[in-house]
């Protein structure tokens, strides 16, 4: 072989290994370095910012349920599937006369092309989050009271990726993912036939798809969660939800065609006049709404940014100020600059809330529902339960199960407290495997805790192990109802 010919070969050769080492160094996985548990409670360790390129990309495949195969309670509870054979259950309102009502839904369809859309597609499909919307809310009976519902039937059908549901004022409300609509409601109904009524529009659809609502207690409006359309405005954030504020926020966040404007936040909406304000923002995804039974305050639970590394920043669970904010996307956790965003805004650094509890990083809280009237036993009587749709992007993985943070008399969480697992197992044994994923989760009639699993298809339902059930705990005296919510200016 002639000398040259040998000296490019060897040349090219070497060029090839450099450049593999580079693309391997390049998405290369950020491994923790601190335990999951460490980035919790009211002062987790953040740990260090690993700055990435391109983020870890760690998900459980979904494989489901095998036969027989169910999650694992805490001592002292048992569990058992309430209703099995959904498709894609996400969300849980609990009607009055008990019947229980499950939103079959999933992301609209997605506008990502190139190579942005293909990694989400994958990543999509090997969570188990692939599939179309159902766009159906179901409705499920428990007629003897088994714990295992023996009716089912199609409720609402024909809405569009609808999430939170929740009933006031004789309307049951669903919040769509682009706009909040409303039904007329008598109980006992198995069906509604009656078009929905528009209420207001916001923004939809984007990576954070999914809009929870609840009912003020004083019943006269309703408050509905916005995620951001992006990890920290890197598309610009002229479109996103927290640039609003430089502007009419009002008018902006009520127009759905405004290039993703009114994102990162929570809406007060009043249903009488049609009309919404901001009510907080700087939330990058807030999803369960839920309000706490003894300061009648509203809570929520927040997935925070990515692509910081492995330990870092942890989600959370919050109260929910007025006009709070909350740091998205310039700072976190109460203060922490991210330099990733630009322009930056040192002014708002000294503004921004520290969340309340650290749920740990990349845990993907969803479902939120408070111990009121749960009868799972002392241990379990005043407390959030949360469900933790479990990480992509960490290694190794964090959430897939669903935890219990306990209060105190105040309404806050307990001193030093930490979650507590509740239901576990949705894991394989080796850790890699998703057999479900905790999503919403609420108090039954009967005090069990339900829970619905989008890939296993199917709601678990808590109970204590216990014969006979131990009556709800009295807990704290509430607080005294708020007073009235001042009405928003009358919009067009």
């Amino acid at each position: 072989m002639p000398r040259l010919l040998k000296r490019i070969l060897i040349s090219a050769a070497v060029l090839a290994v450099i450049g593999a080492a580079g693309i391997w160094w390049a998405l290369r996985p950020d491994v923790a370095l601190l335990s999951a548990d460490a980035g919790t409670g009211k002062v987790p360790d953040l740990g260090a910012p690993r700055y990435q390129n391109v983020p870890t990309m760690r998900v459980a495949d979904a494989v489901g349920w095998a036969a027989g195969a169910q999650p694992k309670a805490a001592a002292g509870l048992k569990v058992q599937a309430f209703a099995e054979g959904l498709e894609h259950p996400r969300w849980l309102y609990r009607l009055p006369n008990g019947d229980i009502l499950v939103a079959e839904t999933n992301s609209p369809p997605r506008d990502v092309g190139g190579i942005t859309g293909l990694v989400m597609g994958w990543l999509m499909g090997k969570a188990g989050a692939g599939v179309p919307s159902p766009n159906r809310i179901t409705l499920l009976r428990d007629s003897n009271g088994d714990g295992v519902a023996e009716t089912r039937s199609a409720f609402l059908t024909g809405l569009n990726s609808p999430f939170g549901m929740t009933l006031m004022g004789g309307w049951l409300y669903v919040a769509n993912t682009d706009g909040l609509v409303r039904f007329p409601y008598k109980e006992g109904d198995t069906r509604i036939a009656a078009k929905p009524e528009k209420v207001v529009s916001y923004a939809g659809g984007g990576n954070h798809w999914t809009r929870d609502v609840v009912a003020a207690p004083d019943g006269k409006s309703l408050f509905v969660s916005v995620g951001s359309s992006s990890n920290i405005g890197e598309n610009g954030l002229d479109k996103e939800g927290s640039a609003i504020y430089e502007g009419d926020a009002l008018a902006l966040a009520r127009n759905p065609k405004a290039a993703e404007q009114g994102r990162a936040l929570i809406l007060e909406i009043f249903p009488d006049s049609k009309t919404m304000r901001v009510l907080a923002w700087g939330l990058r995804n807030p999803v369960g709404l839920a309000f706490e039974p003894v300061s009648q305050r509203l809570w929520t639970v927040v997935n925070e940014r990515d692509m910081m590394g492995s330990d870092s920043p942890p989600d959370y669970l919050t109260r929910v100020e007025f006009g709070g904010f909350y740091g998205w996307p310039w700072n976190y956790w109460g203060g922490y600059e991210d330099p990733r965003v630009s322009p930056g805004r040192p002014d708002l650094r000294e503004y921004s809330r520290r969340p309340d509890f650290g749920l740990g990083p990349h845990v993907a809280p969803l479902g939120l529902t408070f111990a009121s009237g749960a009868r799972l036993g002392p241990n379990w009587s005043n407390g959030a339960f949360i469900g933790l749709h479990g990480s992509w992007n960490r290694e190794p993985l964090s959430g897939y199960k669903v935890v219990y943070v306990p209060f105190g008399d105040n309404g806050l969480p307990a001193k030093d407290a930490k979650p507590v697992d509740v239901l576990t197992g949705f894991l394989d044994a080796g850790g890699k495997k998703a057999q479900g994923r905790p999503v919403g989760v609420i108090v039954d009639a009967s005090g069990g805790l339900l829970v619905a699993d989008d890939v296993g298809n199917r709601i678990w339902r808590v109970s204590s192990a216990q014969t006979p059930v131990p009556e709800p705990a009295p807990g704290p005296k509430p607080a005294p109802s708020p007073s009235p919510t001042p009405k928003a200016a009358k919009g067009k």
